[in-house]
């Protein structure tokens, strides 16, 4: 459902996270850098107090109800953003990007990747303001994401990053240098001036989120109807995903059972779409056209709990059971049979 928040809580809201976002833009620009894990984990420290803290605040404004989904919204995107992060460092390590300019790209990608989301999330909920049964089609959307990332699996290392079409049109268009000239988007060759790969580099990141956009917004959508929520939950989701980026990189590949914890998350959330659609049904080939009497709603306390627990749950079995997977398969079978043929 749409809350009525005061209108000023929602403007000054917008103004903190725009002035967050531009502040943390000027400090990566001021001074680019390898940040230690130290300060990886201060800053992903922050920026989880500063969701929680607003959250809080949701509480005290509008209630419980906001807030709630508003928490359920941002741990969806925000384990969403972490599964992510894998294609992220196949995009740096693909441009080959130098590990100091590394958090300036993601700075940038992130700003792209929310001024073209705003427009998703705006059209997302004009469409469901208008159009319930849309429903049924975001929901069947998940459901499918949630099978094809059971099957997928995590990636391998022999995994690569396929660029897409926006990065080879600009690749074809504009006159590229063969390497990078420090932070510098352009730079001078052969007595003309040419543009570096780290402009491709901002494009790949920021389209590439975009497209993360298909499976992530309808999620949240399951979650809440307001699009304040939507967006401050993705803001707060991707603040500060550049720490979390350095933070986990050698990690990521240690959480082998995550996509399995995020397809769960994402089917939960298809088929309490699937049965909101049937609560508020329109249709006239289902159930002749009236909602579905039986069809639940699912409170956002479960939501919550699912979501937690499920992503808990794949989680530490990353952490216990992982490991032993990785050793199993570098050892080979334990039963004396021989890994190769006899001689």
């Amino acid at each position: 459902m749409t809350h009525e928040l005061p209108a000023a809580f929602q403007v000054a809201s917008l103004v903190a996270v725009v002035a967050i976002l531009l502040v943390d833009l000027a400090i990566v620009r001021r001074r680019p850098h390898v940040p230690s894990v130290r300060e990886s984990v201060t800053w992903v420290l922050v920026y989880v107090g500063l969701a929680l803290a607003f959250a809080g605040l949701l509480s005290v404004v509008g209630g419980s109800a906001p807030a709630g989904e508003f928490v359920a919204g941002w741990l969806t995107e925000y384990s969403l953003s972490v599964d992510n992060l894998f294609v992220f460092l196949l995009i740096m390590s693909s441009f080959a990007v130098p590990r100091e300019q590394q958090q300036r790209v993601l700075m940038v990608g992130i700003v792209v990747a929310l001024v073209l989301r705003g427009g998703f999330i705006l059209a997302g909920a004009a469409l469901i303001e208008r159009y319930t049964w849309v429903f049924y089609l975001f929901g069947a959307f998940l459901v499918w994401t949630a099978v094809k990332v059971a099957r997928e699996g995590t990636g391998g290392d022999d995994e690569e990053y396929s660029e897409n079409a926006v990065v080879r049109v600009v690749r074809r268009v504009l006159p590229l240098s063969a390497t990078y000239d420090g932070g510098n988007l352009r730079t001078e060759q052969d007595g003309r001036r040419v543009f570096t790969p780290l402009l491709v580099v901002f494009l790949a990141i920021g389209t590439t989120d975009l497209l993360f956009a298909f499976d992530s917004i309808p999620a949240i959508f399951g979650l809440t109807h307001d699009p304040f929520i939507v967006f401050t939950a993705n803001v707060f989701a991707l603040m500060g995903l550049r720490q979390l980026y350095f933070l986990l990189g050698g990690l990521l590949d240690k959480l082998v059972y995550l996509p399995y914890g995020l397809a769960a998350v994402l089917a939960f959330i298809g088929g309490k779409l699937v049965l909101e659609a049937l609560a508020t049904n329109t249709l006239g080939f289902v159930n002749g056209g009236e909602p579905v009497a039986w069809a639940p709603e699912v409170p956002t306390w479960l939501s919550l709990v699912v979501i937690a627990g499920a992503l808990g749950a794949a989680t530490v079995a990353s952490l216990v059971l992982g490991p032993r997977r990785s050793v199993a398969a570098q050892t080979g079978p334990t039963d004396g049979t021989p890994d190769g043929p006899a001689d």
